[in-house]
Protein backbone atom coordinates (compact mmCIF):
# COMPACT_ATOMS: atom_id res chain seq x y z
CA UNK A 1 0.00 0.00 0.00
CA UNK A 2 1.41 3.42 -0.97
CA UNK A 3 1.82 6.26 1.51
CA UNK A 4 -1.00 8.31 -0.02
CA UNK A 5 -3.28 5.24 -0.09
CA UNK A 6 -2.50 4.56 3.58
CA UNK A 7 -3.44 8.10 4.61
CA UNK A 8 -6.58 8.08 2.44
CA UNK A 9 -7.70 4.75 3.94
CA UNK A 10 -7.27 6.13 7.46
CA UNK A 11 -9.21 9.29 6.63
CA UNK A 12 -12.03 7.28 5.02
CA UNK A 13 -12.36 5.12 8.14
CA UNK A 14 -12.37 8.13 10.47
CA UNK A 15 -15.12 9.81 8.44
CA UNK A 16 -17.43 6.93 9.41
CA UNK A 17 -16.93 7.71 13.11
CA UNK A 18 -19.47 10.19 14.52
CA UNK A 19 -17.01 11.38 17.17
CA UNK A 20 -14.52 12.88 14.72
CA UNK A 21 -15.60 16.26 13.38
CA UNK A 22 -13.48 17.77 10.61
CA UNK A 23 -9.87 17.62 9.43
CA UNK A 24 -8.34 19.14 12.58
CA UNK A 25 -9.71 16.35 14.77
CA UNK A 26 -8.79 13.67 12.23
CA UNK A 27 -5.21 14.91 12.15
CA UNK A 28 -5.04 15.12 15.94
CA UNK A 29 -6.40 11.57 16.24
CA UNK A 30 -3.88 10.29 13.70
CA UNK A 31 -1.14 12.32 15.42
CA UNK A 32 -1.12 10.53 18.77
CA UNK A 33 -1.46 7.13 17.09
CA UNK A 34 1.54 7.80 14.83
CA UNK A 35 3.51 9.06 17.82
CA UNK A 36 3.02 5.77 19.67
CA UNK A 37 3.72 3.70 16.55
CA UNK A 38 6.93 5.60 15.71
CA UNK A 39 8.12 5.52 19.32
CA UNK A 40 7.44 1.78 19.50
CA UNK A 41 9.52 1.15 16.39
CA UNK A 42 12.35 3.24 17.85
CA UNK A 43 12.11 1.25 21.09
CA UNK A 44 12.47 -2.00 19.13
CA UNK A 45 15.69 -0.56 17.68
CA UNK A 46 16.94 0.43 21.15
CA UNK A 47 16.17 -3.03 22.57
CA UNK A 48 18.19 -4.72 19.82
CA UNK A 49 21.19 -2.52 20.58
CA UNK A 50 20.80 -2.56 24.37
CA UNK A 51 19.25 -5.64 26.04
CA UNK A 52 18.94 -3.65 29.30
CA UNK A 53 16.79 -0.94 27.71
CA UNK A 54 13.75 -0.06 29.85
CA UNK A 55 10.72 1.60 28.28
CA UNK A 56 9.34 4.78 29.89
CA UNK A 57 5.85 3.51 28.99
CA UNK A 58 4.25 0.87 31.25
CA UNK A 59 4.50 -2.52 29.53
CA UNK A 60 0.79 -3.08 28.88
CA UNK A 61 0.49 0.41 27.31
CA UNK A 62 3.26 -0.11 24.73
CA UNK A 63 1.93 -0.12 21.17
CA UNK A 64 3.27 -3.61 20.46
CA UNK A 65 1.30 -5.07 23.40
CA UNK A 66 -2.18 -3.73 22.57
CA UNK A 67 -2.17 -2.43 18.98
CA UNK A 68 0.26 -4.47 16.85
CA UNK A 69 -1.79 -7.68 16.73
CA UNK A 70 -4.45 -7.23 14.00
CA UNK A 71 -6.65 -9.74 15.87
CA UNK A 72 -6.14 -7.92 19.19
CA UNK A 73 -8.72 -6.18 21.37
CA UNK A 74 -11.42 -4.27 19.51
CA UNK A 75 -14.91 -2.80 19.95
CA UNK A 76 -15.99 -1.55 23.36
CA UNK A 77 -13.05 -3.28 25.06
CA UNK A 78 -10.54 -1.31 22.96
CA UNK A 79 -12.45 1.95 23.43
CA UNK A 80 -12.52 1.48 27.21
CA UNK A 81 -8.80 0.61 27.27
CA UNK A 82 -7.83 3.76 25.31
CA UNK A 83 -10.05 6.18 27.23
CA UNK A 84 -9.74 4.83 30.75
CA UNK A 85 -6.30 3.23 30.77
CA UNK A 86 -3.98 4.44 28.01
CA UNK A 87 -4.79 8.15 28.08
CA UNK A 88 -5.33 8.30 31.82
CA UNK A 89 -1.91 6.83 32.63
CA UNK A 90 0.09 8.59 29.88
CA UNK A 91 -1.35 11.98 30.88
CA UNK A 92 -0.13 11.31 34.42
CA UNK A 93 3.23 9.63 33.85
CA UNK A 94 5.65 10.22 36.70
CA UNK A 95 8.46 12.44 35.47
CA UNK A 96 11.94 12.05 37.04
CA UNK A 97 13.36 15.19 38.63
CA UNK A 98 16.51 14.85 36.54
CA UNK A 99 16.46 16.29 33.01
CA UNK A 100 16.52 14.40 29.74
CA UNK A 101 13.32 12.48 30.43
CA UNK A 102 11.28 10.66 27.80
CA UNK A 103 8.52 10.43 30.39
CA UNK A 104 8.29 14.24 30.26
CA UNK A 105 8.04 14.14 26.46
CA UNK A 106 5.28 11.50 26.46
CA UNK A 107 3.28 13.28 29.15
CA UNK A 108 3.55 16.63 27.34
CA UNK A 109 2.31 14.98 24.12
CA UNK A 110 -0.74 13.44 25.81
CA UNK A 111 -1.63 16.22 28.27
CA UNK A 112 -4.00 17.90 25.80
CA UNK A 113 -4.51 15.07 23.31
CA UNK A 114 -7.89 13.37 23.00
CA UNK A 115 -9.36 10.21 21.59
CA UNK A 116 -12.13 11.64 19.43
CA UNK A 117 -13.26 8.30 17.97
CA UNK A 118 -16.32 6.69 19.55
CA UNK A 119 -16.35 3.28 17.85
CA UNK A 120 -13.77 0.75 18.97
CA UNK A 121 -14.17 -1.35 15.82
CA UNK A 122 -13.27 1.64 13.62
CA UNK A 123 -10.32 2.44 15.90
CA UNK A 124 -9.06 -1.12 15.37
CA UNK A 125 -9.38 -0.67 11.59
CA UNK A 126 -7.29 2.52 11.72
CA UNK A 127 -4.64 0.86 13.90
CA UNK A 128 -4.42 -2.10 11.52
CA UNK A 129 -3.93 0.19 8.51
CA UNK A 130 -1.12 2.04 10.34
CA UNK A 131 0.50 -1.23 11.47
CA UNK A 132 0.31 -2.85 8.03
CA UNK A 133 1.17 0.26 6.07
CA UNK A 134 4.31 1.57 7.79
CA UNK A 135 7.45 0.07 9.31
CA UNK A 136 9.68 2.87 10.62
CA UNK A 137 12.59 0.51 11.22
CA UNK A 138 13.02 0.08 7.48
CA UNK A 139 15.14 2.92 6.11
CA UNK A 140 13.16 3.11 2.88
CA UNK A 141 9.82 3.35 4.71
CA UNK A 142 11.20 5.85 7.22
CA UNK A 143 12.13 8.02 4.26
CA UNK A 144 8.64 7.56 2.85
CA UNK A 145 7.23 8.87 6.11
CA UNK A 146 8.46 12.26 4.98
CA UNK A 147 5.74 12.01 2.34
CA UNK A 148 3.17 11.10 5.01
CA UNK A 149 4.19 14.13 7.01
CA UNK A 150 3.89 16.36 3.95
CA UNK A 151 0.35 15.06 3.50
CA UNK A 152 -0.50 15.61 7.17
CA UNK A 153 0.91 19.15 7.11
CA UNK A 154 -1.03 20.04 3.96
CA UNK A 155 -4.20 18.82 5.65
CA UNK A 156 -3.24 20.74 8.77
CA UNK A 157 -2.87 23.91 6.71
CA UNK A 158 -6.38 23.45 5.32
CA UNK A 159 -7.76 22.88 8.82
CA UNK A 160 -5.84 25.73 10.47
CA UNK A 161 -7.16 29.07 11.55
CA UNK A 162 -6.54 32.28 9.64
CA UNK A 163 -3.04 33.56 10.20
CA UNK A 164 -1.48 30.15 10.88
CA UNK A 165 0.75 29.14 8.02
CA UNK A 166 3.29 26.36 7.78
CA UNK A 167 6.48 27.16 5.91
CA UNK A 168 7.16 25.37 2.60
CA UNK A 169 10.08 22.96 2.86
CA UNK A 170 12.07 24.80 0.16
CA UNK A 171 11.92 28.04 2.17
CA UNK A 172 12.98 26.40 5.45
CA UNK A 173 15.88 24.63 3.75
CA UNK A 174 17.14 27.81 2.07
CA UNK A 175 16.92 29.84 5.28
CA UNK A 176 18.74 27.19 7.30
CA UNK A 177 21.42 26.77 4.63
CA UNK A 178 22.13 30.51 4.58
CA UNK A 179 22.00 30.92 8.38
CA UNK A 180 24.59 28.12 8.48
CA UNK A 181 24.19 26.56 11.95
CA UNK A 182 27.28 24.55 12.88
CA UNK A 183 27.66 21.46 15.03
CA UNK A 184 27.94 22.60 18.66
CA UNK A 185 25.90 25.79 18.18
CA UNK A 186 22.63 26.18 20.06
CA UNK A 187 19.76 26.52 17.57
CA UNK A 188 16.27 27.70 18.53
CA UNK A 189 12.90 28.13 16.84
CA UNK A 190 10.59 30.03 19.23
CA UNK A 191 7.50 29.26 17.11
CA UNK A 192 8.49 25.83 15.86
CA UNK A 193 5.12 24.57 14.60
CA UNK A 194 5.55 21.03 13.28
CA UNK A 195 9.35 21.30 13.26
CA UNK A 196 10.15 22.15 9.64
CA UNK A 197 13.06 24.47 10.46
CA UNK A 198 14.48 22.19 13.13
CA UNK A 199 14.44 19.12 10.90
CA UNK A 200 16.29 21.12 8.23
CA UNK A 201 18.87 22.06 10.89
CA UNK A 202 19.25 18.41 11.93
CA UNK A 203 19.70 17.30 8.31
CA UNK A 204 22.37 19.97 7.75
CA UNK A 205 24.28 19.34 10.99
CA UNK A 206 24.21 15.58 10.65
CA UNK A 207 26.49 15.87 7.61
CA UNK A 208 29.24 16.85 10.07
CA UNK A 209 28.59 14.07 12.61
CA UNK A 210 31.64 11.79 12.79
CA UNK A 211 31.27 10.13 16.20
CA UNK A 212 28.86 9.27 19.00
CA UNK A 213 29.91 12.40 20.90
CA UNK A 214 29.16 14.51 17.79
CA UNK A 215 25.65 13.03 17.64
CA UNK A 216 25.10 13.70 21.34
CA UNK A 217 26.23 17.30 20.83
CA UNK A 218 23.77 17.72 17.95
CA UNK A 219 20.85 16.32 19.95
CA UNK A 220 21.40 18.52 23.00
CA UNK A 221 21.61 21.75 20.97
CA UNK A 222 18.23 21.65 19.17
CA UNK A 223 15.53 23.74 20.91
CA UNK A 224 11.98 24.71 20.02
CA UNK A 225 8.80 26.07 21.59
CA UNK A 226 5.28 25.69 20.24
CA UNK A 227 2.15 27.23 21.74
CA UNK A 228 -0.50 24.89 20.32
CA UNK A 229 -1.06 21.24 21.16
CA UNK A 230 -1.43 19.68 17.70
CA UNK A 231 1.67 21.21 16.06
CA UNK A 232 3.64 20.42 19.24
CA UNK A 233 2.58 16.76 19.02
CA UNK A 234 3.55 16.60 15.34
CA UNK A 235 6.86 18.37 16.00
CA UNK A 236 7.79 15.96 18.81
CA UNK A 237 7.00 13.02 16.52
CA UNK A 238 9.03 14.65 13.75
CA UNK A 239 12.03 14.95 16.09
CA UNK A 240 11.88 11.25 16.99
CA UNK A 241 11.58 10.38 13.32
CA UNK A 242 14.73 12.45 12.68
CA UNK A 243 16.73 10.54 15.27
CA UNK A 244 16.35 12.81 18.33
CA UNK A 245 16.13 10.17 21.05
CA UNK A 246 14.64 12.36 23.80
CA UNK A 247 13.12 15.53 22.30
CA UNK A 248 12.56 17.16 25.70
CA UNK A 249 13.95 20.46 24.38
CA UNK A 250 10.75 20.86 22.34
CA UNK A 251 8.61 22.73 24.87
CA UNK A 252 4.91 23.42 24.82
CA UNK A 253 4.11 27.05 25.65
CA UNK A 254 4.11 30.66 24.50
CA UNK A 255 7.65 31.95 23.95
CA UNK A 256 6.43 35.50 24.49
CA UNK A 257 5.08 34.80 27.98
CA UNK A 258 8.52 35.01 29.58
CA UNK A 259 9.68 38.53 30.53
CA UNK A 260 12.86 39.54 28.70
CA UNK A 261 14.48 40.55 31.99
CA UNK A 262 14.30 36.90 33.15
CA UNK A 263 16.70 35.66 30.45
CA UNK A 264 20.23 34.91 31.64
CA UNK A 265 23.42 34.36 29.65
CA UNK A 266 22.73 30.61 29.79
CA UNK A 267 19.54 31.18 27.80
CA UNK A 268 21.33 32.88 24.91
CA UNK A 269 21.37 31.10 21.56
CA UNK A 270 23.68 31.05 18.54
CA UNK A 271 21.14 30.70 15.72
CA UNK A 272 17.42 31.39 15.37
CA UNK A 273 15.48 30.19 12.33
CA UNK A 274 11.75 30.82 12.43
CA UNK A 275 8.50 31.89 10.81
CA UNK A 276 6.56 33.50 13.68
CA UNK A 277 2.79 33.96 13.41
CA UNK A 278 1.97 37.30 11.81
CA UNK A 279 -1.21 39.28 11.52
CA UNK A 280 -2.34 38.09 14.97
CA UNK A 281 -2.69 39.96 18.24
CA UNK A 282 -1.34 38.67 21.55
CA UNK A 283 -3.49 38.36 24.65
CA UNK A 284 -3.65 41.21 27.18
CA UNK A 285 -0.59 41.49 29.39
CA UNK A 286 1.93 39.77 27.11
CA UNK A 287 3.33 43.12 25.95
CA UNK A 288 4.25 43.99 29.56
CA UNK A 289 7.05 41.38 29.29
CA UNK A 290 8.85 43.77 26.93
CA UNK A 291 10.48 47.20 27.34
CA UNK A 292 7.98 50.06 27.08
CA UNK A 293 9.39 51.33 23.77
CA UNK A 294 8.62 47.98 22.11
CA UNK A 295 5.28 47.18 23.69
CA UNK A 296 2.70 46.11 21.12
CA UNK A 297 0.18 43.30 20.71
CA UNK A 298 1.39 42.48 17.18
CA UNK A 299 2.73 38.92 17.50
CA UNK A 300 5.46 39.00 14.85
CA UNK A 301 6.91 42.28 16.21
CA UNK A 302 7.17 40.83 19.72
CA UNK A 303 8.89 37.70 18.40
CA UNK A 304 11.48 39.81 16.62
CA UNK A 305 12.20 41.85 19.77
CA UNK A 306 12.57 38.65 21.79
CA UNK A 307 14.92 37.12 19.19
CA UNK A 308 17.13 40.22 19.18
CA UNK A 309 17.37 39.93 22.96
CA UNK A 310 18.26 36.22 23.20
CA UNK A 311 20.89 36.08 20.45
CA UNK A 312 24.51 35.89 21.59
CA UNK A 313 27.04 38.35 20.13
CA UNK A 314 27.84 36.94 16.72
CA UNK A 315 24.54 35.04 16.72
CA UNK A 316 22.56 34.82 13.48
CA UNK A 317 18.89 34.90 12.65
CA UNK A 318 16.82 34.03 9.58
CA UNK A 319 13.16 35.03 9.95
CA UNK A 320 10.03 35.28 7.77
CA UNK A 321 8.19 38.62 8.09
CA UNK A 322 5.34 40.19 6.10
CA UNK A 323 5.63 43.37 4.06
CA UNK A 324 3.74 45.20 6.80
CA UNK A 325 6.79 45.07 9.05
CA UNK A 326 9.01 46.65 6.38
CA UNK A 327 6.90 49.78 5.91
CA UNK A 328 5.16 49.92 9.31
CA UNK A 329 5.65 52.87 11.65
CA UNK A 330 5.28 53.55 15.38
CA UNK A 331 6.64 50.60 17.39
CA UNK A 332 7.77 48.98 14.14
CA UNK A 333 10.01 51.99 13.45
CA UNK A 334 11.64 51.72 16.87
CA UNK A 335 12.21 47.97 16.38
CA UNK A 336 13.84 48.62 13.00
CA UNK A 337 15.99 51.38 14.47
CA UNK A 338 17.32 48.92 17.09
CA UNK A 339 17.78 46.24 14.43
CA UNK A 340 19.78 48.55 12.17
CA UNK A 341 21.92 50.06 14.94
CA UNK A 342 22.80 46.89 16.90
CA UNK A 343 22.63 44.19 14.23
CA UNK A 344 23.99 43.71 10.74
CA UNK A 345 20.83 43.34 8.68
CA UNK A 346 22.78 42.23 5.66
CA UNK A 347 20.10 40.60 3.48
CA UNK A 348 16.39 40.81 2.75
CA UNK A 349 15.03 38.28 0.25
CA UNK A 350 11.70 39.50 -1.09
CA UNK A 351 9.44 36.58 -1.96
CA UNK A 352 6.73 36.93 -4.62
CA UNK A 353 3.00 36.47 -4.10
CA UNK A 354 1.74 32.97 -3.60
CA UNK A 355 4.56 31.29 -1.68
CA UNK A 356 2.05 30.55 1.08
CA UNK A 357 -0.94 30.06 -1.24
CA UNK A 358 -3.72 29.18 -0.86
CA UNK A 359 -3.51 30.25 2.79
CA UNK A 360 -2.45 33.86 2.25
CA UNK A 361 -1.52 36.05 -0.69
CA UNK A 362 0.34 38.58 1.47
CA UNK A 363 3.91 39.09 0.33
CA UNK A 364 6.58 37.86 2.71
CA UNK A 365 10.27 38.52 3.19
CA UNK A 366 13.24 36.58 4.55
CA UNK A 367 15.41 38.73 6.83
CA UNK A 368 18.96 37.64 7.70
CA UNK A 369 20.91 39.46 10.41
CA UNK A 370 23.87 39.04 12.78
CA UNK A 371 24.17 40.46 16.28
CA UNK A 372 27.06 42.62 17.44
CA UNK A 373 27.75 45.19 14.73
CA UNK A 374 25.62 47.89 13.11
CA UNK A 375 24.29 47.65 9.59
CA UNK A 376 26.29 49.41 6.86
CA UNK A 377 24.34 48.29 3.81
CA UNK A 378 21.24 46.19 3.28
CA UNK A 379 21.23 43.95 0.24
CA UNK A 380 17.85 43.14 -1.27
CA UNK A 381 17.19 40.16 -3.51
CA UNK A 382 13.88 39.86 -5.34
CA UNK A 383 13.09 36.19 -5.79
CA UNK A 384 11.57 35.72 -9.27
CA UNK A 385 8.98 33.20 -10.35
CA UNK A 386 10.45 30.33 -12.36
CA UNK A 387 10.06 30.60 -16.11
CA UNK A 388 6.50 29.97 -17.24
CA UNK A 389 5.05 30.39 -13.74
CA UNK A 390 2.83 33.32 -12.74
CA UNK A 391 2.04 32.20 -9.21
CA UNK A 392 2.51 29.31 -6.79
CA UNK A 393 -0.27 27.00 -5.67
CA UNK A 394 -0.88 23.60 -4.04
CA UNK A 395 0.14 21.68 -7.15
CA UNK A 396 3.05 23.96 -7.99
CA UNK A 397 4.81 25.02 -4.78
CA UNK A 398 8.11 26.85 -4.56
CA UNK A 399 11.08 24.45 -5.02
CA UNK A 400 14.56 24.51 -3.42
CA UNK A 401 16.21 24.57 -6.86
CA UNK A 402 14.76 28.04 -7.40
CA UNK A 403 17.09 29.40 -4.71
CA UNK A 404 20.23 28.33 -6.60
CA UNK A 405 20.68 31.85 -8.00
CA UNK A 406 20.53 33.40 -4.52
CA UNK A 407 23.04 30.88 -3.23
CA UNK A 408 25.51 31.62 -6.05
CA UNK A 409 25.08 35.36 -5.50
CA UNK A 410 25.29 35.17 -1.68
CA UNK A 411 29.08 35.25 -1.25
CA UNK A 412 29.87 37.28 -4.38
CA UNK A 413 27.34 40.09 -4.34
CA UNK A 414 26.73 42.50 -7.15
CA UNK A 415 23.76 44.45 -8.43
CA UNK A 416 21.59 42.62 -10.96
CA UNK A 417 18.00 42.79 -12.16
CA UNK A 418 17.08 40.87 -9.00
CA UNK A 419 19.47 42.41 -6.44
CA UNK A 420 20.31 45.90 -5.19
CA UNK A 421 22.20 47.53 -2.33
CA UNK A 422 20.85 50.29 -0.07
CA UNK A 423 23.26 52.24 2.22
CA UNK A 424 22.09 52.44 5.83
CA UNK A 425 22.16 56.26 5.65
CA UNK A 426 19.37 56.13 3.05
CA UNK A 427 17.32 53.84 5.29
CA UNK A 428 17.73 56.15 8.29
CA UNK A 429 16.84 59.14 6.12
CA UNK A 430 13.68 57.32 5.06
CA UNK A 431 12.63 56.87 8.71
CA UNK A 432 13.70 53.19 8.68
CA UNK A 433 11.34 52.21 5.88
CA UNK A 434 12.61 48.88 4.50
CA UNK A 435 9.93 48.52 1.85
CA UNK A 436 12.36 49.54 -0.87
CA UNK A 437 11.35 48.60 -4.40
CA UNK A 438 13.73 47.14 -6.95
CA UNK A 439 15.28 50.13 -8.75
CA UNK A 440 16.52 47.93 -11.58
CA UNK A 441 13.10 46.88 -12.86
CA UNK A 442 10.16 49.04 -13.86
CA UNK A 443 7.03 47.36 -12.51
CA UNK A 444 3.45 48.53 -12.98
CA UNK A 445 1.15 47.06 -10.34
CA UNK A 446 -2.61 47.40 -9.91
CA UNK A 447 -2.28 46.39 -6.29
CA UNK A 448 -3.03 43.18 -4.47
CA UNK A 449 -6.17 43.50 -2.29
CA UNK A 450 -4.60 41.53 0.59
CA UNK A 451 -1.47 43.71 0.47
CA UNK A 452 -3.57 46.89 0.45
CA UNK A 453 -5.56 45.57 3.42
CA UNK A 454 -2.31 44.69 5.23
CA UNK A 455 -0.99 48.22 4.58
CA UNK A 456 -4.24 49.69 5.92
CA UNK A 457 -4.12 47.50 9.04
CA UNK A 458 -0.47 48.42 9.64
CA UNK A 459 -1.24 52.14 9.24
CA UNK A 460 -4.23 51.82 11.58
CA UNK A 461 -2.10 49.97 14.14
CA UNK A 462 0.57 52.69 13.98
CA UNK A 463 -2.08 55.40 14.39
CA UNK A 464 -3.56 53.59 17.41
CA UNK A 465 -0.11 53.34 19.00
CA UNK A 466 0.59 57.05 18.45
CA UNK A 467 -2.86 57.95 19.85
CA UNK A 468 -2.22 55.83 22.95
CA UNK A 469 1.17 57.52 23.46
CA UNK A 470 -0.40 61.00 23.15
CA UNK A 471 -3.14 60.10 25.63
CA UNK A 472 -0.54 58.79 28.05
CA UNK A 473 1.52 61.98 27.77
CA UNK A 474 -1.59 64.14 28.19
CA UNK A 475 -2.66 62.14 31.25
CA UNK A 476 0.81 62.57 32.79
CA UNK A 477 0.77 66.34 32.10
CA UNK A 478 -2.68 66.74 33.66
CA UNK A 479 -1.66 64.75 36.75
CA UNK A 480 1.35 67.03 37.21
Amino acid sequence: MSVSTTIKSIQDIMRKDAGVDGDAQRISQLGWMLFLKIFDDRETEHELMNPEYKSPIPEELRWKNWAADPEGITGDELLDFINNKLFLELKNLTVPETGGSMEYVIRSVFEDSFNYMKHGTLIRQVINVIEAGIDFNKKKERHLFGDIYEKILKDLQSAGNSGEYYTPRAVTQFMVDQAGPKLGEKVYDPACGTGGFLTSVIDLMRKDVRSVSDEELLQEKIFGTEKKQLPHLLCTTNMILHGIDIPDNIKRGNSLARPLRDYSSADKVDVVVTNPPFGGMEEDGIESNFPKAFQTRETADLFLVMIMHILRDGGRCAIVLPDGFLFGEGVKTRIKEKLISEFNLHTIVRLPNGVFNPYTGIKTNLLFFTKGEPTKDVWFYEHPYPEGCKSYNKTRPIRIEEFDTEKKWWNNRNETEQSWRVPVADIIKGNYNLDIKNPNVLVVENGNPEEILAQYQSAKSSADEIRAELLSELKSALEK
